[in-house]
């Protein structure tokens, strides 16, 4: 009986040395990343790399995560739940300054943030008094309002800021219950569509090159998966390409990034994708340098992330 035990073990070794030499072990582990992100134009390259990721990706995959908040995004960023994200570039310098291992790789936008107001508003001095929305205290949004106060003479102080849902914006206007409201698109679009204010300022009206969204990753993330990092975000790259020259009129609806990740009709889509490009999509340190000062101004942040500590552009110099 030993002797058919020992017989029957050196033969299973052979088979399973004869099947591993023709490749028949476990198949590779597939190349998976998770991203946050939440329902708006702003986020346009995530939605056309995931279309377009057998392009992309290498036989990679990406796992788009949608949260209904930004503090519930930050959350899962935060706790490693996903392994990055698109988000406002004000959350994720909070999130780095208070030790969460962050790198800002690559914008998500450039321009896009209107400032959206009652009909009967003609100037910023016809806000003195009112009621204005944004997304958060941390964004763009708010240090715009801040700018275009400061740029009519005004302070912050002379108007009432009010957190807001992005989506609840065109109707507390129409409503009255706000008298302004700045936010990213397609909400702004959304309003001006359904004639429940008009534009005042485009954002690059008040401030060239304002920083709003940027995709960051975890550093564990990229340290662990280097290669597939530097792949996610070369096509990230490229997706951003391919949304600047998307055009609504030529697109199957099966096939449509917007139409798949974004509930809004042809009109309002196309007046949000004239406010907004992602062709160039490099965070330039300038533009971050003055977005920290900003920050600082206001009171919002104590000592946010410098640009060496908090922005990796190394993937572009690959990508190129």
């Amino acid at each position: 009986m030993n002797r058919e035990k020992r017989t029957w073990a050196s033969l299973m070794l052979a088979l399973t040395v004869i099947l591993s030499s023709c490749g028949g072990g476990a198949p590779p582990e597939e190349k998976v990343i998770r991203i946050g992100y939440l329902p708006i134009t702003h986020a346009a390259p995530l939605y056309f790399e995931k279309q377009f990721e057998d392009q992309y990706l290498n036989g990679g995959r990406i796992e788009l995560i949608r949260f209904g908040s930004w503090i519930e995004l930050m959350d899962a960023l935060n706790t490693g739940r996903i392994d990055g994200a698109s988000v406002l570039f004000e959350l994720a310098m909070k999130a780095r300054e208070k030790g969460i291992d962050l790198k800002a790789v690559a914008l998500g936008h450039r321009d896009g943030n209107a400032v959206v107001v009652s009909h009967d508003v003609e100037e910023v001095a016809d806000l003195k008094g009112a009621t204005v929305a944004i997304p958060h205290t941390l964004s763009a949004h708010n240090l715009l309002l801040d700018e275009m106060l400061q740029n009519a003479g005004l302070t912050y102080e002379d108007v009432n800021p009010v957190e807001m849902p992005p989506a609840e914006m065109p109707a507390a206007l129409s409503e009255g219950r706000i008298s302004s409201y700045i936010v990213a698109e397609p909400f702004g679009a959304l309003g001006v569509s359904l004639n429940t204010g008009k534009v005042l300022f485009q954002s690059n009206e008040i401030r060239a090159n304002s920083l709003c969204c940027v995709l960051v990753l975890r550093s564990d993330f990229i340290e662990q998966q280097p290669e597939f990092a530097q792949t996610f975000v070369t096509g990230y790259i490229e997706a951003g390409k391919k949304a600047e020259a998307y055009d609504v009129h030529t697109h199957d609806e099966h096939e449509d990034p917007f139409k798949q990740f974004l509930n809004v009709d042809e009109e309002v889509l196309t007046l949000s994708l004239g406010w907004i490009s992602y062709d160039n999509l490099r965070i330039d340190q300038e533009d971050y340098e003055y977005l920290r000062q900003r920050l600082v101004e206001m009171g919002l942040s104590e000592n946010p992330p410098t640009y060496e500590e908090f922005v990796d552009q190394s993937f572009f110099e690959e990508a190129m």
